[in-house]
């Protein structure tokens, strides 16, 4: 897996650095994973614009993904790995003995016909999932549920996962992709194995256009408006527009917007580095 860097045979290819996509192995979805999705092109129901800069792009339809992987202790065989319109990571379609199919997350180094299982007592192989209770420490892992059964929470984009430094009676101590190391318990799942894509970050899209097909219309910056519509806006000549702040005047860059009180804060041992 890899990237490539295109030829420069036209302004908008000059500087375009693509996917190689080497892992992927087909380029037909499974019909019976697939549903519509919609598109609300920042519009509300009555069709006024409620969010600004969304709009147009290219019509994909959504790949139903297993994020709970609670088919505990029946094998099944990577059939695909296949690239997903909807996410960064590419996505592996597996097939059970008992002739269900199931679309997961890839992890890096996930082969086809591969078999993968999920429940406890598995082995701690790449594509098994299994209670962080099982799981050798030291172990890199991703797709981390936050609670029992809710499903993977943490590590799904492109290239992140999570470390299991430790295990403290009912919790297990991870180090996450941001660096902040907090306490879940450890009936949680979570998958071996880091996300696969991990090149998408080197990805470089090479022209305005190509946001638009992502559905990403250009974006107005603050200190072009007037101040009526953001407080950075106006100005004689071309002022800097002060202090950075959004357009309700919250503060950014180094601002904490974090509750104070947040209930989840007892389980966070280290805040995230800066």
């Amino acid at each position: 897996m890899g990237v490539r860097k295109l030829k420069p045979t036209s302004p908008g290819q000059r500087f375009r650095v693509v996917n190689e996509f080497s892992a992927v192995t087909t380029s037909t979805p499974e019909k019976s994973l697939l549903k519509g999705k919609k598109r609300s092109g920042g519009r509300n129901n009555s069709g006024k614009m409620t969010m600004r800069y969304i709009g147009g792009g290219h019509k994909k339809s959504y790949r139903e993904i297993d994020f709970k992987r609670d088919k505990a202790n029946i094998p099944a065989v990577v059939k695909t790995i296949e690239y997903d319109p909807n996410r960064t990571a590419f996505i592996a379609l597996l097939n059970y003995v008992d002739g269900e199919k199931r679309y997961i997350i890839a992890p890096n180094g996930l082969q086809v016909g591969q078999e993968v299982v999920s429940g406890s007592n598995v082995a701690p192989e790449v594509g098994n999932s299994m209670p962080l209770s099982d799981i050798p420490l030291g172990t890199v892992v991703s797709c981390i549920e936050l609670r029992p059964g809710q499903g993977a929470a943490i590590a799904r984009s492109a290239g992140s996962f999570a470390q299991l430094l430790a295990r403290d009676g009912k919790y297990a101590i991870l180090k996450m992709p941001s660096g902040e190391t907090r306490m879940v318990l450890i009936t949680c799942m979570a998958t071996i194995g880091v996300v696969s894509n991990g090149d998408h970050q080197q990805v470089v899209s090479g022209k305005a256009g190509r946001n638009r097909w992502l559905g990403r219309r250009p974006r107005t910056r603050g200190v072009a408006m007037n101040p009526v519509d953001h407080p950075m806006g106006g100005g004689e000549g071309r002022a800097s527009g002060g202090h950075p702040r959004s357009r309700t005047g919250v503060p950014a860059k180094g601002y904490k917007t974090r509750t104070p009180k947040k209930a989840s804060n007892r389980y966070i041992i280290e805040r995230r580095k800066k």
